[in-house]
């Protein structure tokens, strides 16, 4: 039974993929409550049943109450039938309706309703550009993917198990009321009108302050993250108490937004027991009051007071069921503000794949300033020829991490082109693009996945076999087989802990070696490909690379130039621009900036400032 309700709805369905999702919050949830519109249909129907059953046995027991009055040797006589026809219901017919409406709530929609937002709202931020992650804090975009799909089923739970209950059965009671005496219903309108009041009081200032919460709840997210993220720097640097002082700002703001949030509640709880009171002399009173004269039986008293008394103790959790609504709106609201963002980057929809035959790269009037006036890249031109190995030097900050960030396509250049065997990479798949590239980079950070699952990244059809001999290649493969994790683990299945901190670093640029080499793309990008290794690995990782490189278009950027001395060419950057190129000896012959640099090596290293 549990199986046929759990898949009513498939959370995964196909769906088309949104560059501009619904920024208003209404829209926004209905466009990812499409699957679930017929089972909300449905379970909004059965809350209406389940209401109008309670109401029914309130009455009933009115009823009862008026037939106690009669002779006991008659009653079952005239009533046994009745009365076992009802025993028969409450025992077997209503248990069913409410299974039924409780399996659709709790196993259909909660489980399948969350897992559908965060499922698709992982794969919307995974479509954003790096430039849109560099731009915020991991944790805070994580927190926000995590704390939106309970809030969003929150927001549906009450919808159905509160919302349209508590209407069903107030508009149950009404009819129930007015069917004894019309006069019944006036305190309970003038107590609506007083409830709805109080209801629209706290609605207008829960949804504010329970995103201005969440929204501090992110924060404290976003800097202990950030914190547990870089711990080597927060531990080498002794910044323990600058840590916890950070993140006690943004501890203290959480508490007194909170506190704010709960000031609202508090203020609502004790004008709702002032009302409550008053519906209940109000309705009961005046049933009293019509049974005194003569004009309402003692049963229509009971089924009034039973009713009355359910009502106070509903209104409680109705007013927690809407503040809860209106609470976990402000919390989508907020996650919204991650998962609704634009894509910036996108493909033309009629986009090609990627045609790559020779691995010719060209570069016109390339300009990118990252949106600002000065910075990045001006207006470069280069020609890289298919199999050409380039290297590029400059100083830090000249463009030359720019340009291979536009190559791959991490940003839309602001102006000029790139093309790749004549094919603007713009208007290309961005996946085909990166699918033709390999790039070791100097950030040799690794999934906190096991070793194999890291080489594997490179190409995941690849076979144990080739995962090894790329592993060897990289000179990986003797370290990884001494390799072990705290859940005993050992070698290619050891995990290797969050961005590879359980290596060292020339053990984490090994196996990033091996996933490159284990990729064989014809495009090969080195960024400091060896700038954490020791000199002995590095002369043989050299060595790797030199290989790696065979019959393949190369850009290495290096600081320290004896890297890239073999190189067929070298291109000198400095503010934006390239301003030297030739192979080694020949820039060195010029007498320009490259030599300068070669003769302020230290240990062929280049300094990356003028000396004063």
């Amino acid at each position: 039974m549990f199986r046929f309700f759990e898949n009513l709805v498939n959370p995964y369905v196909d769906y088309d993929e949104q560059d501009h999702p619904p920024q208003a919050l209404w829209p926004f949830l209905r466009d990812y409550s499409r699957p679930f519109f017929w089972v909300f249909a449905l379970t909004t129907v059965m809350s209406i049943v389940v209401a109008a059953i309670e109401i029914g046995l309130i009455y009933y027991m009115g009823r009862i109450v008026d037939l106690l009055g009669t002779d006991p040797a008659q009653m079952w006589e005239n009533y046994g039938t009745e009365l076992i026809i009802v025993a028969l219901f409450v025992i077997f017919i209503r248990p069913i309706v409410q299974g039924l409406d409780v399996a659709l709530l709790n196993n259909t929609i909660l489980p399948n309703f969350g897992t559908l937002i965060r499922w698709r709202a992982h794969r919307q931020v995974l479509r954003q550009s790096v430039g849109w992650f560099e731009n915020d804090f991991a944790g805070r975009i994580a927190n926000r993917i995590m704390q939106t799909p309970p809030a969003a089923g929150e927001v549906v739970f009450q919808v159905f198990d509160a919302i349209s209950y508590s209407l069903a059965y107030l508009i149950g009671a009404a009819i129930l009321l007015s069917t004894s005496d019309l006069r019944l219903l006036i305190p309970l309108v003038g107590w609506f009108a007083l409830y709805s009041c109080l209801v629209a009081w706290t609605v207008r200032r829960v949804g504010p302050a329970s995103k201005a919460a969440s929204d501090a709840r992110s924060l404290v997210t976003g800097r202990v993250v950030d914190a547990y993220t870089n711990i080597h720097s927060v531990k080498m640097f002794a910044h323990h108490d600058l840590e916890v002082d950070f993140a006690k700002e943004a501890i203290e703001g959480a508490r007194k937004t909170f506190q704010k949030e709960m000031r609202i509640f508090t203020i609502m709880d004790m004008t709702l027991v002032a009302l409550n009171g008053l519906l209940i002399v109000g309705v009961v009173g005046w049933a009293l009051a019509l049974w005194i004269a003569g004009e309402a039986s003692v049963g229509v008293v009971a089924a009034a007071t039973a009713l009355t008394l359910r009502l106070n103790s509903m209104t409680a959790w109705i007013m927690w069921a809407l503040s809860s609504f209106f609470r976990e709106l402000g919390v989508v609201a907020e996650g919204m503000e991650t998962i609704a963002q634009p894509i910036s980057l996108v493909d033309d929809p009629s986009a090609p794949t990627l045609d790559l035959s020779r691995g010719k790269i060209e570069m016109k009037r390339l300009t990118h300033h990252y949106g600002r006036a000065s910075g990045g890249l001006q207006s470069v031109d280069l020609i890289v020829q298919p199999g050409e190995k380039i290297g590029l030097v400059g100083r830090s900050g000249v463009g030359k991490s720019t340009l291979v960030k536009l190559l791959l396509r991490f940003y839309d250049a602001e102006g000029g082109q790139i093309l790749i065997d004549d094919q603007d990479i713009a208007t290309v798949r961005q996946d085909s693009l990166r699918r033709h590239i390999g790039m070791v980079q100097q950030d040799s950070s690794l999934l906190h996945r096991s070793v194999r699952d890291n080489i594997l990244y490179g190409r995941p059809d690849a076979t144990e076999d080739q995962m090894i001999a790329a592993a060897k290649q990289a000179q990986a493969h003797e370290f990884i087989l001494d390799l072990s994790d705290p859940e005993g683990r050992r070698g290619y299945d050891a995990r290797v802990g969050e961005r590879g901190v359980k290596l060292s670093g020339g053990q984490r640029q090994r196996i990033t070696l091996a996933r490159v080499i284990l990729k064989d793309a014809p495009i090969l990008l080195l960024d400091e490909a060896t700038s954490a290794l020791d000199s002995e690995v590095e002369a043989v990782i050299q060595e790797t690379l030199y290989g790696m490189m065979k019959g393949k278009t190369v850009i290495a950027i290096a600081h320290r130039l004896s890297t890239i001395a073999e190189m067929d060419r070298i291109l000198v950057m400095d503010q934006g621009k390239i301003v030297e190129e030739g192979s080694h000896d020949a820039l060195l012959a010029r007498g320009g900036l490259y030599a300068d640099f070669w003769a302020r090596q230290s240990g062929g290293f280049l300094k990356l400032d003028d000396d004063t």
